[in-house]
């Protein structure tokens, strides 16, 4: 935009996601950027290594060294208007390459890809997915409305509709807007769609409501808790399975709360490497705040049916109207937030199924319950372990986990594990109401 005559000349920006769950990227004029020609914008090894603090974890495996290249997704193109903005929001989301082309070790998307290209070839089937958000509003001046009610719907208006809007215009499918629990606390919810599509989808998602807060003079946040004591902001990954012709297969009427083989295996595996997958989903110190029992989030390894505090939880089908119940039916990963990285948080949990189809392990049981009030032995039969209560027991976890560290090349995993120490390192070991705040005005 030129300030004196008020004429913009438009932009695309080239976006990856990175380590930190942060979208980062660059931009070119939006008429030099022509679909299937291939344009790619320089990159640079250590921007991985950046914590959520913005400084390169020291030491990184890459030093000053390398460069790579942004290498756009014609595909995946997103330009809509957001209410209140000069100019429309038009992304690419991109993969991080070498420079002849070939996929970067520690590219998040490119993770994803593969992962969901191996589960393709073993066993032909397809994985569908939804990520469903919860966020906070701050410096609107609302009073305190009750939560799920039509006030707090109607005294944010026309916040939803205007974001319903955005989303539907960029090519999203936006379902539910929602008060949530939390003071002013949303959520808002996607229709299914093909997995890597839906990370992508994740990260537009944010990043229209956070202009769109922005360009009402508030501040909104999906960190996982924007106070110590205060409700949590998880992510929820829907995922379900169907074939090379579209058909569903994730439901299966005979079997243990109507879970089809291929699915229980594959939730057989997440929850075998569970105590590993954490240290991706959910990433940042504070996460821990909310991974605790009796918070509706998630705490043991744990397959419930319809059970809020289960890891990976059964969704329940909806018998109104006598639909299809194997449409519908999914299961709902519960133990992320926003602190991760959309596609590199679907990926391990590809990865983690994968192996557990791979060894056709048998479906996890379902439980609903406390485990706390189980003895060690009941909890060992049901397969109930307690999750890692911090970043750096989820850290040390995930190194000791030699299947989960051989799906990364070893520079790959220096990198993430080197960024997430240096975290820890810049946030000190203060869990309180100011670090909380620090990371809201990051996520």
């Amino acid at each position: 935009m030129t300030e004196r005559s008020g004429i913009h000349d438009p932009l695309v920006t080239f976006v990856t996601t990175d380590y930190a769950g942060i979208t980062r990227g660059r931009s070119i004029t939006a008429a030099s950027y022509i679909p299937g020609q291939a344009k790619t914008l320089g990159w640079v090894p250590a921007n991985m290594s950046l914590t959520p603090m913005d400084l390169i974890a020291d030491p990184n495996p890459w030093g000053s060294a390398g460069d790579l290249r942004l290498l756009p997704d014609d595909d995946a193109r997103f330009r809509f208007a957001i209410e209140g903005s000069a100019t429309a929001l038009d992304i690419v989301m991109s993969d991080i390459v070498e420079l002849d082309g070939t996929p970067w070790i520690c590219c998040p998307r490119s993770f994803l890809r593969n992962a969901l290209d191996d589960l393709r070839s073993e066993t032909g089937a397809e994985l569908v997915a939804a990520f469903e958000h919860e966020f906070q509003i701050f410096g609107a001046g609302w009073y305190s409305a009750p939560a799920f009610s039509l006030q707090a719907l109607r005294q944010a208006d026309p916040f939803g509709p205007a974001l319903i809007a955005s989303l539907r215009e960029a090519g999203l499918d936006p379902e539910v807007f929602i008060a949530e629990y939390g003071k002013e606390q949303f959520e808002i919810t996607m229709a299914p769609c093909p997995a890597l599509a839906a990370a992508d989808r994740a990260v537009v998602l944010r990043e229209t409501v956070r202009e769109l807060s922005r360009n009402r003079g508030w501040r909104s946040s999906f960190a996982p808790k924007t106070s110590a004591d205060g409700i949590g902001n998880g992510v929820h990954i829907h995922f379900s399975f169907a074939d090379s012709k579209g058909r569903p297969t994730t439901y299966d009427a005979a079997k243990p709360g109507g879970v089809s083989d291929l699915a229980a295996s594959f939730v057989a595996g997440i929850l075998k490497h569970l105590p590993a997958l954490i240290a991706f989903t959910a990433p940042s110190p504070i996460s821990y705040l909310r991974l605790q029992p009796h918070h509706w989030s998630s705490s043991y390894t744990w397959f419930g049916d319809q059970d809020r505090e289960a890891s990976l939880r059964i969704c329940p089908i909806n018998r109104v109207g006598k639909s299809d119940p194997a449409k519908a039916f999914n299961i709902e990963y519960r133990p992320a937030d926003a602190c991760a990285c959309p596609h590199l948080a679907l990926g391990v949990m590809v990865r983690a199924g994968l192996e557990g189809i791979r060894a056709k392990l048998a479906a996890p049981p379902l439980f609903s319950g406390d485990p706390a009030l189980l003895c060690s032995e009941e909890c060992e039969a049901l397969g109930l372990r307690r999750l890692p209560q911090t970043l750096a027991q989820a850290l040390d976890t995930l190194l000791q986990d030699s299947t989960v560290c051989s799906w990364f090349d070893p520079k790959a995993l220096e990198t993430y594990t080197g960024m997430k120490r240096m975290e820890l390192k810049l946030a000190g070991d203060a869990l309180d109401d100011a670090q909380c705040r620090r990371y809201a005005e990051i996520y």
